[in-house]
Order: structure tokens, then C-alpha cells, then sequence
């Protein structure tokens, strides 16, 4: 297993439509998706299309979101988490666990806001960054596993 390209940095924030607002008015990054969400992630998500990856934005939708606990530590936002593409989300996951990593959750691939497979890997395997691998866009069809 090898990692493709970085598809996407996410970054934490109390309000996608606003932080959107600050990266097109601060850096030109205005080019972004409409505001969605997600309830079964709980979350609210804007990408900001970038010329070589996305800025995913997430907001939590209600206490019950990951993404409130990391905001309650860090009310201002901030990175998430770095999203790598994979050619094949089962092959990635399962070379994970032999290489010693922990996958996060069930350790069964979901499908993430860009509507392919996910998994995240343990921050403490990654030097402190919290990792999610994705299908590749196009590669191989693994469906919903839940």
C-alpha cells in the first residue's frame, strides 16, 4: 500500500460560511462549495478548491460531533486532520493494522463527505496528525460497508 496524493487538509472551525468568507477574501481562494451537511458524520462541511488539493471545512452539528470536542480545546479552530487518496481503501486499511496502526472507529471503511470509502488512523501512529485515507476518486468501487 502507498499513498497517493493529499487530496484535502481539514480544518476545524466554529463556522464554514464565515472561515469560507476568510480564505476568499484573505488568500483569493473563492472558489467553494456550497455549505452541506452531513448528519450521519455530524458534521457541516464547505470544500475551498485550491489548484492542487481542497480545504475542507468542518463545522459540528450539535455536542455529539467530533468536531465540538475538538473545538471545546480549540474554540478558535483549527487543522484537523490531512486526507491522503489510496488506489484501494480495504488493501490501505488492512496494511495499516499489519504495519501496526490503529484505524479509528470499527476499523471498517464509511463513506466521508466526498461520497467514497474512509478511514482514519490514530494521531499517536502519525507523529500527532490525525490521517484519513480515501478511495481515490474513480478507484475501484467498495461501496457503503455500513
Amino acid at each position: 500500500m502507498k499513498i497517493g496524493r493529499l487530496n484535502h487538509v481539514g480544518v476545524a472551525c466554529p463556522n464554514v460560511e464565515a472561515a469560507a468568507k476568510v480564505y476568499a477574501e484573505l488568500y483569493g481562494a473563492s472558489e467553494a462549495t456550497p455549505a452541506k451537511d452531513f448528519a450521519h458524520l455530524g458534521v457541516r462541511v464547505v470544500f475551498v478548491s485550491l489548484p492542487n488539493m481542497q480545504i475542507e471545512l468542518i463545522e459540528p452539528l450539535g455536542e455529539a460531533s467530533p468536531i465540538h470536542k475538538f473545538l471545546e480545546k480549540n474554540p478558535a479552530g483549527g487543522q484537523h486532520h490531512m486526507c491522503f487518496e489510496v488506489a484501494d481503501i480495504i488493501a490501505a486499511r488492512d496494511a495499516m493494522i499489519a504495519r501496526g496502526a490503529r484505524v479509528l472507529g470499527t476499523g471498517e471503511p464509511y463513506i466521508g463527505a466526498h461520497g467514497v470509502p474512509v478511514i482514519f488512523v490514530h494521531p499517536k501512529d502519525t507523529g500527532g496528525v490525525l490521517v484519513e485515507l480515501m478511495q481515490a476518486p474513480g478507484e475501484g468501487d467498495h461501496g457503503d460497508p455500513a
